[in-house]
């Protein structure tokens, strides 16, 4: 087979075909689901699988079917199935040298992913509790760094240059890398649904991450880990096809609910990417709104300052437009703490927070929700679901996606070497 000789890379005419037909499948398989989704939405709601659209003056007289993001995670399965014979099939003959780490690199990623599919649908069947959501990442992403451990074995990191001269040119991190890694894994799948409660929020964010990712792999194949970005290819593709349809029905005014199912099953895929793909730094800024959001949910997530069930923003009926949602509680209940962080992030302006006193003279806090969701309807008043949706993107694309190629291809040569 001759090789497309490209900087010193062995990328060749197979690889170049088995690209092509995972475009081709993943055509397929978008098409598949955006048949499936208006057949199979009946039978959710008949299995009790459903809800109400809050954020809607109709919210109460239309059931909406949820836990969709399970059936584009199914087609994706299956399309990544049939992807095993064709991108390992050149390895199928007598005289070749089977490449066995990668068969089961390949092969643990989809087991991790699979069980969070397995988790996630689970948690919306039985709404599990935020302890037992952490949980769950952490021992689905076992496979993967067992592989990691046994391929790689790797722990040692690049330090960058201010600080060679204070810590040395690099660390071996050892069983910390390991923790890192599983952090990377319960971060990713957790963030998502963190950020996430207007329609078409959590498959929009998706998408721009997973395109983000794919533009990033095209880039490197180029490079000299172009092997890792390929990986990452055949199944940025095909999660793209598959979550795009699901995207066009949970847009507003949705149609769907995609359920924790899908945030988890995205939240999986891009973390299976990002450490076997050896760019779990980079991917990591891909997420900067998601890290941004979960720095500000801080107080909330750990109860420093008292957290709602759920963190919606307010409809506005007469209006049709979103306002900030509130927690109200009593000021004596907030410890010193809590105090300190509702004071910081007024200061920066991400809340507003007012104090009153009730009928009986006890002083109550009333502070909107420490999202992102409710920042952006302090900042800019009262918004339809669509328009705050597209701000939502807008930022995701500024911060996740341009910001990350900014860093990762100018201002990181002044911390490592290129």
């Amino acid at each position: 087979m001759k090789p497309i000789q490209t900087l010193g890379t062995t990328f060749d005419r197979f690889d170049l075909f088995t690209i092509i037909f995972d475009i081709c499948i993943s055509i397929v398989g978008s098409l598949i689901v955006n048949r499936l989704v208006p057949i199979l939405k009946e039978k959710f709601i008949r299995a009790q699988l459903w809800g109400y659209d809050l954020n809607k003056r109709s919210s109460r007289e239309i059931k909406i079917a949820e836990s969709q993001g399970v059936i584009a995670a199914g087609i994706f399965l299956i399309l990544m199935f049939i992807m095993i014979a064709i991108v390992f099939s050149e390895h199928l003959h007598p005289q070749s040298d089977f490449p066995h780490n990668k068969f089961v690199e390949y092969l643990a990623a989809l087991l991790s992913i699979c069980c969070m599919v397995l988790l996630g649908f689970a948690d919306d069947v039985l709404d599990l509790r935020w302890s037992v959501k952490l949980l769950l990442p952490l021992i689905a992403s076992l496979p993967l760094l067992l592989v990691y451990f046994a391929n790689y074995h790797s722990t040692t990191i690049i330090l960058p240059k201010p600080i060679r001269p204070f810590l040395g040119h690099q660390w071996n991190l050892g069983i910390f890398y390991y923790v890192y890694m599983s952090m990377v894994a319960v971060f990713c799948t957790n963030a998502i649904n963190i950020l996430a409660g207007v329609n078409g929020l959590e498959v929009g964010q998706s998408i721009v991450i997973a395109t983000s990712i794919l533009i990033f792999n095209l880039i490197e194949l180029q490079g000299s880990c172009w092997e890792e970005h390929l990986f990452s290819l055949y199944f940025m593709i095909p999660f793209i096809a598959c979550t795009f349809p699901i995207l066009l029905r949970n847009w507003c005014p949705a149609e769907i609910f995609v359920g924790d199912t899908f945030c988890y099953f995205a939240g999986m895929t891009f973390a299976v990417v990002g450490i076997i793909g050896h760019f779990s730094k980079t991917m990591l800024l891909f997420f900067t709104p998601q890290i941004i959001n979960f720095l500000l949910s801080i107080p909330q997530l750990f109860h420093f300052i008292p957290c709602p069930r759920h963190r919606l923003p307010r409809l506005n009926a007469e209006m049709n437009k979103l306002n900030p949602s509130e927690i109200e509680f009593k000021k004596k209940d907030l410890k010193t703490l809590g105090w300190l962080m509702l004071r910081f992030f007024s200061a920066i302006k991400l809340i507003k927070y007012r104090e009153f006193k009730k009928y009986d003279n006890e002083i109550m806090i009333a502070t909107t929700n420490f999202t992102i969701i409710n920042t952006v309807l302090c900042w800019c008043g009262p918004l339809h679901e669509e328009t705050l949706t597209r701000i939502l993107m807008l930022i995701q694309i500024v911060f996740g996606t341009l910001l990350t190629f900014f860093i990762r291809y100018y201002l990181v040569r002044f911390f490592y070497d290129t």
